[in-house]
């Protein structure tokens, strides 16, 4: 039973995000030879507030 951890930052709409667990979930069962219907992806959304690169929160850098 695999199972995929994704952190992403908010913003993405539902349509993507059911997407990219449909491209994960296909991928994973290709390479691994698990069933689609055990893999398991787990989406964790964060605030631009919440999340920085180079000691600089993603809801600033877009302010600039």
């Amino acid at each position: 039973m695999p199972i995929v951890h994704i952190d992403l930052i908010a913003g993405r709409s539902q349509e993507q995000l059911k997407n990219l667990v449909k491209d994960v979930t296909d991928a994973v069962s290709k390479n691994t030879g698990a069933p689609a219907e055990h893999v398991h992806v787990i989406l964790s959304e964060m605030q631009k507030n919440r999340y920085s690169v180079g000691g600089v929160l993603k809801s600033d850098e877009a302010a600039k």
